[in-house]
């Protein structure tokens, strides 16, 4: 199963310092208190909606290694686009963030590697600085990046396409072509109530624990009430888009996620420690 759990405190000297360098640098983040076209309706023949999407659901549980591609809103930081390379075993992830306060240098490198981040910024006469604990892909209360990522990227992406499992009401909408690739195209809305109506009726200890995983990335969203969620399945079986959408106002969530390549070699590495700056030791002093 994707993701991990690691239990790690996080030092507030670390956020607050991690924050201070990547909005110097004009890069976003949520430092503050808060840790084709359609062609027709159908389906596939004699598969209801319901059965695709927990199939979907079933068939993520042994990707090993993603290429995606992240649009959209998000509430904390506006306007976001990423291109991202993650791995499951052992878990590390690489991304290049823009967004919509970003300055004019380009992409933000952000890599998770044993539990450490890094972040692609000049500090100290290096280019990148490191800091630690750092979590990506594990539940919830688990994940950090110190405010350099939204939370909806600190998840993996492969857990988050299962959602609509949960939903009571999901339809097929039609089939459309996505990166090249023909899907179908179903929809629907979740509520926490929903997926634990859901994780009560699992109909076995693996689609349970895909539940599990989904509730905790759900709560995690802070959604206030429904998720509309919106889910394109390839003839593999398998999700090749997903969206989200929520809310109102100037920045609603509304974050669409592309799967570009499934299971090809992805190599993840740290940065070189010759050219990468650790944050002070006074900046890491006080534990939460």
């Amino acid at each position: 199963m994707v993701g991990n759990s690691s239990g790690v405190s996080v030092s507030r000297g670390v956020v607050s310092a991690v924050c201070a360098v990547v909005l110097a640098a004009g890069g976003a983040v949520a430092c503050g208190s808060e840790g084709g076209s359609g062609s027709g309706k159908g389906e596939p023949s004699g598969v209801t909606p319901a059965t695709a999407v927990a199939e979907a659901a079933a068939n993520s549980a042994d990707i090993a290694s993603l290429h995606y591609r992240v649009t959209g809103t998000v509430p904390e930081t506006g306007r976001l686009e990423a291109d991202a390379f993650m791995r499951t075993d052992p878990p590390a992830m690489s991304m290049e963030l823009s967004t919509a306060g970003r300055d004019g240098d380009g992409p933000l490198p952000v890599r998770f590697v044993d539990e450490v981040m890094y972040v692609g910024k000049a500090v100290q006469g290096k280019s990148w600085f490191r800091a630690d604990p750092a979590v990506w892909g594990g539940l919830t209360v688990d994940n950090d990046s110190h405010g350099v990522l939204p939370r909806q990227l600190e998840s993996s992406p492969v857990v988050q396409s299962t959602l609509l499992t949960g939903s009571e009401d999901v339809r097929a909408v039609g089939t459309e072509t996505v990166d090249g690739t023909r899907t179908t195209h179903y929809r629907g809305t979740v509520t926490s109530g929903s997926l634990r109506a859901a994780l009560d009726a699992a109909p076995d200890e693996a689609a349970r624990e895909r539940l599990v995983e989904g509730l905790d990335q759900f709560m995690g969203l802070r959604v206030p009430d429904t998720l509309t969620m919106d889910l394109w399945i390839d003839g593999d079986h398998r999700a090749k888009r997903f969206r989200w959408r929520t809310g109102t106002g100037s920045k609603p969530l509304d974050l669409t996620v592309t799967f570009l390549d499934i299971d090809r070699p992805v190599t993840i590495e740290a940065p070189p420690a010759g050219d990468t700056a650790v944050l002070p030791d006074d900046a890491q002093g006080e534990e939460s």
